[in-house]
């Protein structure tokens, strides 16, 4: 496997474009097996997750055409309703996006249950609460779950958590349902609306995008679209993150601003001064960063939750850009058990962190980075050490970096045009 080299302690300039949304081309693309016709996308993120799941689409008969860099053609209507290839499924999370359009479209699914980063517990109940609300019967066995329906008919539903993917799922079951269904308690981040203003353009009749409650008037069928993914908000904070770190004044073109309030107010938190001009973003990490106290002292808290809070996938981001910030912060992961483990990597290149609990981690600074050999243990925290390595001193080697290239697009290509030391080796 690859490995990357980065030289820290360089500062960095220039301009960097958020790639699309990576949590929304996944649900695009599982949407396209519910059209008569072909679907193109455009702005997609030509990356590991991306390709895998194109490749399953594509294994199931569908029909998959690059026509330009990010901008990729599916024509579903050859696909038969046999399983998944369960080896490939099982690569990625977002196989599980395969259940909703599946069972809309051919009464029934059998899947493996999903791969992804191993972050903690990622429920699949709530899936199935709403698959069977619709009318389907759920039945589980060692290695895969099978979905049937002889029809699917709407339900208003309040769902027992805000999960992205179980919103996404039963939303694409239900736009072909029989009758109106009503969601409430569902996830409203800007891949879930991405997936809804996609579906719309197919011919589907969605009410409530952008909020909590999602009101569908099914429809018999759905056809051809062209639709643009929007920019990664969650890239886009990463970047932020990264000016942070390496003391650099950088400029995000063409940032998806309409979706970063939260995200501003928590790198705000920790000291990070951004300025919008027209629709880039500019942050200035080259000014001495200080984490902004609560009244009376209290100890300040950066801390994820549904949206439209914190994004859970910047906590990681977070944490690192605390490191370099004076002062002492409480970081909060709410969502999943494991994500903050990475930080005994940053530990031992010399940040001064405690782990609490799986959840909670306080942060104190700032400290003096040092290179070292790291590995990535999934997306998000692997793209955090990789920013860490960048503002560090000295070199470091990045392991499993196959982790940070199934969410970011050309990564090390990207970040050397702004003047980073990176270089892939064997």
């Amino acid at each position: 496997m690859p490995v990357f080299v980065v030289d820290g302690g360089l500062p960095l300039s220039g301009s960097i474009r958020p790639a699309g949304n990576k949590n929304a081309a996944l649900p695009c693309i599982a949407a396209a097996l519910l059209a008569s016709g072909p679907v193109t996308l455009a702005n997609v993120p030509r990356i590991r997750d991306v390709l895998t799941l194109l490749e399953l689409v594509e294994h199931m008969g569908a029909r998959v055409a690059w026509s330009g860099e990010n901008e990729v053609t599916i024509d579903a209507s050859a696909v038969d309703a046999g399983r998944p290839d369960p080896v490939l499924a099982e690569r990625i999370r977002a196989s599980i996006l395969l259940a909703g359009p599946l069972l809309a479209r051919f009464g029934k699914v059998s899947l493996p249950p999903p791969g992804g980063d191993v972050i903690g517990r990622r429920r699949l109940d709530t899936h199935f609460l709403a698959f069977e609300a619709l009318g389907a019967r759920i039945t589980l066995g060692d290695g895969s779950f099978e979905i049937e329906a002889s029809e699917l008919r709407g339900v208003d539903l309040f769902l027992d958590e805000p999960s992205v993917t179980a919103t996404e799922n039963a939303v694409m079951a239900a736009v072909l349902a029989q009758g109106t269904t009503r969601f409430r308690n569902a996830a409203a981040e800007p891949h879930v609306q991405d997936l809804c203003h996609l579906l719309v353009a197919m011919g589907a009749r969605i009410r409530g995008i952008g909020t909590h409650t999602l009101e569908i008037e099914g429809v018999d069928q759905l056809g051809s679209a062209t639709f643009s993914i929007g920019a990664d908000h969650v890239e886009a904070g990463s970047f932020i993150g990264l000016a942070a770190v390496t003391g650099s004044e950088l400029r995000i073109t063409e940032a998806p601003l309409e979706h970063m309030d939260s995200t501003l107010l928590g790198f705000a938190r920790l000291g990070v001064a951004c300025t919008v001009d027209g629709p880039d973003l500019v942050v200035h990490g080259d000014r001495e960063l200080v984490i902004r106290q609560d009244a009376f002292g209290h100890v300040p808290k950066v801390d994820d939750g549904p949206w439209p809070a914190f994004p859970a996938d910047l906590t990681s981001i977070a944490v690192v850009t605390a490191t370099r910030a004076r002062g002492t912060v409480l970081v909060h992961e709410k969502m999943f058990e494991s994500r903050m483990f990475f930080t005994d990597k940053l530990v031992g290149m010399g940040a001064q962190i405690i782990l609490c609990d799986p959840h909670r981690a306080v942060v104190v600074g700032p400290a003096k980075l040092r290179g070292g050999s790291l590995e990535s243990p999934d997306i998000r925290a692997g793209m955090a050490l990789l920013i860490a390595a960048l503002g560090a001193e000295g070199r470091s080697v990045i392991h499993n970096i196959g982790q940070i290239e199934r969410g970011y697009e050309r990564i090390d290509a990207r970040l050397r045009a702004i003047g980073a030391s990176i270089r892939r080796e064997p």
